[in-house]
């Protein structure tokens, strides 16, 4: 028997939901500094990329490359981050960051930028709003 797929809680509580594509949600960061997108594949059980099956690697690859474009494209990132972590959130889940040379955590990582500043709320739903168009969600 097949687990559901659930969301890890704090993802849920630091990120607005999208929409899914064909194997991941789609979660928007409440960070208004960065237009950062976090893909989480909707297979229960995963923690690393070697864990995912491999005949959807392809299709997770393809996702980080729609949303990296879209970053391009709706926000002018100049620098597109991707990573999966992981140390704090056990589900595998994975990042992708427009970045800018005059972004605060420039030329580091988000990471090291301080405590998440989600107090733009009208920026980060009007980011959701344009993400959810280009997605066609």
């Amino acid at each position: 028997m097949t687990m559901a797929f659930s969301l890890h809680e704090k993802l849920a509580a630091d990120c607005e939901s999208l929409g899914d594509l064909d194997l991941c949600t789609v979660l928007l960061m409440r960070d208004h500094r960065f237009p950062w997108v976090i893909l989480v594949p909707r297979i229960e059980g995963l923690r690393d990329l070697h864990d995912l099956p491999r005949d959807r690697a392809r299709v997770l690859f393809d996702e980080i490359d729609r949303l990296s474009r879209i970053l391009v494209d709706e926000f002018q990132a100049e620098k597109i981050n991707v990573a999966a972590l992981g140390n704090q959130v056990p589900q595998l889940h994975v990042h992708v960051i427009g970045r800018y040379a005059s972004d605060v955590a420039w030329p580091g990582p988000v990471w090291n930028a301080g405590v998440v500043q989600d107090v733009d709320q009208v920026a980060v739903r009007a980011r959701a709003t344009a993400l959810r168009r280009a997605l066609r969600f």
